[in-house]
């Protein structure tokens, strides 16, 4: 709870059955995180299991994407404000003031990972990825300068929280499924007059596994390729 207000976090899982019991032990523990919501995305692990057993709420999506289980997770979570995390534990629950604080000026914080003094060692954030985001986050930032001014470094990073308010808005406009979501997030949210800020926040090495976007060139190539036409669309389209 946060200044009366609930906060729910949510955390998509694809097989993270390494990863996600110290994960939700992490946000569950801290006083800020009213429920912590695990969105089963067709797992063939024990992550559900494991994340119950933390004191995790779990529940099933079964259209596949990152994005799809991102959206299950906002529109069953109780909060009045939404937090939306990683499974691999490359993002910690003591920055999780840093981006709630900020909600009762704004209707999204995002928080941005290419601070590179709060990347930390052996993190997933090497000078390709890093720039990568850095160049679509301006890309982003220049579709809507006129307009809002916004001022963006990242527009992968997971992390990040909005209000009940500003979902129920943008609800019905999203749309994309895999990690383009994320951008398609912080375009609806523009489009629809919320105010947008971004903030930093430490970013960790991951506790297991491999990022299912970005552990070889290719990879970050078709995420970023996604990315641009998803960010260009909203922008010419409006939808």
């Amino acid at each position: 709870m946060y200044r009366g207000r609930s906060v729910t976090v949510v955390v998509p899982a694809y097989n993270e059955e390494e990863t996600i019991g110290a994960v939700v032990a992490d946000f569950v523990q801290n006083e800020l995180c009213d429920e912590v919501l695990v969105v089963d995305n067709n797992c063939k692990d024990r992550t559900a299991e494991i994340a119950r057993e933390h004191g995790a709420r779990v529940i099933s999506e079964s259209k596949p994407g990152y994005g799809s289980a991102l959206l299950a997770g906002m529109r069953a979570a109780t909060g009045e404000y939404i937090v939306l995390t990683e499974a691999d534990g490359s993002f910690k629950s003591a920055d999780l003031i840093k981006l709630i604080a900020y909600l009762e000026d704004a209707g999204l914080v995002v928080g941005t990972r290419t601070t590179r003094q709060m990347v930390q060692q052996a993190a997933n954030m090497g000078w390709m990825l890093r720039w990568g985001n850095v160049a679509m986050a301006k890309y982003l930032e220049v579709c809507w300068y006129l307009s809002q001014e916004p001022r963006f470094t990242d527009v992968g990073c997971t992390y990040r929280a909005l209000t009940r308010e500003t979902f129920e808005k943008i609800e019905g406009s999203l749309t994309a499924a895999g990690p383009s979501f994320s951008p398609e997030m912080m375009c609806e949210a523009l489009m629809k007059g919320c105010r947008c800020v971004e903030v930093p926040i430490n970013y960790w090495p991951r506790l297991g596994g491999e990022s299912k976007h970005s552990e070889t060139f290719w990879k970050v190539a078709k995420t970023a390729w996604g990315m641009f036409k998803i960010i260009t669309r909203k922008r010419i389209r409006g939808r």
